[in-house]
């Protein structure tokens, strides 16, 4: 059944793009994938290093009386190595978990739990990911107060409000340090520097920001910071939580029970094949970040030249100053957003986080940058990765124009649009 849904999908694109003007380049294989927020490839490198872990060093890292056990344990080990340096932690404060939901569950939900005593107050973003918007609505429920703060137009937050909603009862400001679905990079060194300042626990969401910028969880007064293996071209379902150890150390309260692993925080037996994985993911964003940074930003750019010398009316949504290199999203008035994702078959792009894709409501990350409903549903998220090439770029931008102007052609009120009826007012 899955064999005849391939081929049939692999038809509708060969009827698609036999239809189209736009000229395949040699080398470019379709469907393309540029959608590396909602998830990357696993490195080939990254494979290589866990498959072993899978077979022939297959054992338990809690088994501490054979050498299948050792091994493993010693594995877990390196990875926890590996990830602390990335972001400039120590390897004893790298808590393993299945990805940055149950790291941000186990972050909020733990500091809550433990501060009680002192206050019973959260912070957050109203344009966080459901991972922490659903987890502060769940202690609402039981009695804690949590603020939504407002963004500003470019989707970052302003750091006076964050200051003034700072109270005595505070114990907690979470906000990510990247937008899954915007891109937008936030102030964490100054959020962070805020936080020690008064006193408050800070935690970020930062599954898009790790190993895509730099992160230092010293220098920029990170207490509790949560990621993901598998958007940094690691295995699905492992991530971390780091937990700061000192200065002050951090207390959580488990979320899980049943086992002493993870010091006690995260109970059940260790992913060590993921684990591995996740570990060699942030060993290559170490060696190659500087790099890949400067190809993505360079990709992006050459996508919104070409998308923007095509086409009018195409609106840059959240900061292009301060964003993720690989992240570009687009909202083109006077087109219906789910016919153009059609039009767009052969290309694997999103209305923003894979999370609410089911969803037909226009994004509420969009709504609260101020977009009308009609602009925020013809919308499309570009996320390019470590393995798109410019070759890709420049056939994604010509199908866009093509699609677009094609839509716009069946569209009564686009030539209304243009003489003066201003959707983003």
């Amino acid at each position: 059944m899955n064999s005849e849904k391939a081929s049939s999908a692999e038809a509708r694109i060969a009827i698609m793009v036999e239809g189209s003007r736009v000229k395949l380049p040699a080398g470019v294989h379709l469907p393309i994938y540029m959608d590396n927020q909602a998830t990357t490839a696993v490195d080939a490198r990254v494979l290589a290093e866990m498959l072993p872990y899978f077979t022939e060093k297959f054992g338990n890292a809690a088994s501490r009386n054979h050498a299948f056990g050792w091994e493993a344990e010693a594995a877990v080990k390196t990875a926890r190595e590996r990830v602390a340096k990335l972001i400039g932690a120590s390897s004893k404060e790298i808590v393993f978990t299945s990805g940055a939901t149950e790291s941000d569950n186990l972050a909020i939900k733990g500091v809550a739990e433990v501060y009680r005593a002192k206050g019973n107050h959260i912070i957050t973003a109203v344009t966080e990911h459901q991972a922490v918007l659903d987890t502060c609505k769940r202690l609402e429920g039981y009695g804690y107060r949590v603020t939504y703060l407002p963004v500003k137009k470019d989707g970052s937050i302003a750091l006076d409000h964050l200051s003034e909603a700072i109270d005595d009862d505070t114990i907690l400001v979470t906000l990510m340090a990247a937008h899954n679905e915007i891109g937008v990079v936030e102030p964490i060194s100054e959020i962070g520097e805020l936080c020690r300042e008064r006193g408050v626990i800070f935690h970020t969401d930062a599954a898009q920001g790790v190993g895509k910028i730099p992160i230092d969880v010293s220098r920029q007064h990170l207490d509790l910071l949560s990621l993901s293996a598998h958007k940094i071209y690691g295995p699905k379902g492992v991530g971390a939580l780091y937990v700061r150890s000192k200065n002050p150390p951090i207390e959580l309260a488990p979320i899980l029970d049943g086992g002493a692993q993870e010091g006690g925080l995260r109970s059940g037996t260790l992913n060590v094949p993921g684990i591995v994985g996740l570990g060699k993911a942030c060993e290559l964003c170490q060696q190659e970040m500087a790099a890949e940074s400067l190809c993505l930003t360079s990709l992006r750019t050459r996508l919104l030249e070409k998308i923007t010398s095509g086409l009018d009316q195409v609106y840059v949504n959240g900061s292009l100053a301060h964003r993720l290199p690989g992240n570009l999203h687009l909202s083109f008035a006077h087109v219906d957003g789910e016919s153009l994702l059609m039009g767009l078959h052969d290309i694997a792009v999103s209305t923003g986080s894979a999370c609410k894709s089911a969803s037909l409501e226009p994004s509420y990350v969009l709504r609260a940058l101020g977009l009308d409903d009609e602009l925020a549903q013809c919308s499309i998220r570009f996320g390019l990765g470590r393995f798109n090439t410019e070759a890709e770029v420049d056939y994604v931008a010509g199908r866009v124009i093509e699609t677009v102007e094609n839509l716009r052609e069946l569209s009564t009120f686009h030539e209304s649009g243009k003489q003066g009826t201003d959707l983003t007012a």
